[in-house]
């Protein structure tokens, strides 16, 4: 008998569960090590951020599906993981063994890293059902009062559709309140160029999101290093160089999404030969590690060199599609290296994003994520809104019904049907 541990339970973390169990031999246990007893929808945040969406829309509760899958679902927080007795001890005092470890933590998001960043300084943030919830409530009192607005990600951020999102849908709620005159808003990168999203551009999300900004009238900062945030005051260095100034910024505001910084979990520190020095985990090709072979990494928490010249910190962010891949990949090794075979599978790493603005969106498709590309496309329109919305409701019903992945393999195919685009 086999002990298989999958730390974290959010988008990869569950999708490794359900097929584990299914890959598995009957007499192997898989148990999921998570900090909360639910799982959220991360990519509707930005909803509830304008009061589209709920807690309860969007979070489901694990334990039922864990239990009728016949997981061991154990709710506590991981404080170290101890790689040469294949241990994993946890803020209770509990200490997890394991033969097999699948890490699908995603990151802690440091907003140490500047000051005044934040739900508990002056800035929101849609990375959590719980800041979304508060960035719900300043929303509200912003309307009440409306004023200068700053959006966007620091450096050091690894996911930028959420902030597009975020911008275009405040945007697109203000214009039905009709408020949206009063209030002055600029978007704020580490990305050198509008649309490079982490991943130097997909198809033409240059020329997309571009035109999107300037049909909204809003403003962008890019090379932007934030430098402090005060309680109406954002204070940027837009850089020339990795050295130079070209300009700096102190951008009024009245209210504020950045998305953080990332970088791995606390237990995941200075681990020679697992981690890079931001906590993130070395994989290779088949997802598991090079120094410690029964460990493998998905999603946010691996390490990926960042994408082109950029002069501030940018980070390449995991889509869900290629989660959905690594996923896959990892079980199925192991359950290949349960019955005597080798870890050969290999995640395909391909990503498809859809970008919500309310009344539209822009969504691209790169195969694979990391360039050079056999699909590099982006287009913009309606069935975008219209996609995420139907992805949303057919993804939590999946997860709710205990199913494994493929509904990303199954979005691209629609998406790609519909944009004309070959595969």
């Amino acid at each position: 008998m086999a002990k298989i541990v999958i730390l974290g339970a959010g988008l990869g973390g569950v999708g490794c569960a359900y097929e584990m169990k299914e890959k598995a031999r009957k007499e192997d246990e898989v148990i999921v090590i998570n900090d909360i007893d639910f799982y959220q929808f991360v990519p509707s945040n930005p909803w509830v951020l304008v009061g589209w969406r709920t807690r309860e829309k969007i979070t489901i509760d694990l334990k039922r599906p864990m239990q009728k899958k016949g997981i061991t679902f154990i709710v506590d927080a991981a404080t170290k993981l101890d790689p040469d007795t294949k241990t994993v001890h946890c803020e209770s005092g509990r200490k997890v063994e394991y033969d097999y470890l699948i890490i699908a933590t995603g990151p802690t998001l440091a907003y140490g890293a500047i000051e005044g960043l934040g739900p508990k300084n002056h800035t929101h943030s849609v990375c959590h059902i719980d800041h979304a919830e508060m960035a719900y409530d300043a929303f509200e009192e912003f309307c009440k009062n409306p004023g200068p607005m700053v959006i966007g990600a620091v450096q050091g951020a690894s996911c930028y559709g959420p902030a597009y999102e975020t911008a275009m849908i405040i945007d697109t709620e203000l214009r039905r309140r009709k408020i949206r005159d009063k209030v002055k808003m600029t978007f704020v990168t580490a990305e050198p160029y509008i649309g490079h999203l982490g991943l130097d551009g997909v198809g033409n999300t240059k020329g997309l999101l571009e035109a999107e900004m300037r049909d909204r009238h809003i403003n962008w900062v890019t090379n932007a290093k934030v430098t402090k945030i005060t309680k109406d005051k954002m204070y940027i260095d837009e850089m020339a160089t990795k050295e130079d100034v070209k300009q700096k910024h102190e951008l009024d505001m009245a209210y504020s999404m950045m998305l953080p910084p990332f970088k791995g979990i606390d237990a995941l520190q200075n681990l020679d030969g697992l981690v890079n020095p931001g906590g993130f985990v070395f994989v290779n090709k088949n997802q598991y590690n090079d120094k410690y072979n029964e460990i493998y990494g998905i999603g946010v928490c691996i390490a990926i060199p960042p994408m082109g010249n950029s002069l501030v910190p940018v980070g390449v962010p995991k889509t869900g599609y290629m989660i959905e891949s690594m996923a896959a990949a990892a079980t199925d090794n192991i359950a290949a290296v349960l019955r005597g075979g080798e870890a050969t599978h290999e995640a395909t790493w391909n990503a498809i994003c859809l970008a919500d603005f309310g009344d539209g969106g822009v969504a691209f498709i790169a195969k694979p994520q990391i360039p050079p590309r056999n699909v590099n496309k982006a287009f913009s329109g309606k069935i975008v809104h219209v996609g995420k919305v139907a992805f949303e409701k057919v993804f939590l019903s999946r997860l709710k019904r205990g199913k494994s992945s493929s509904a990303f393999e199954s979005v691209a195919a629609g998406i790609m049907k519909v944009a004309k685009i070959k595969k």
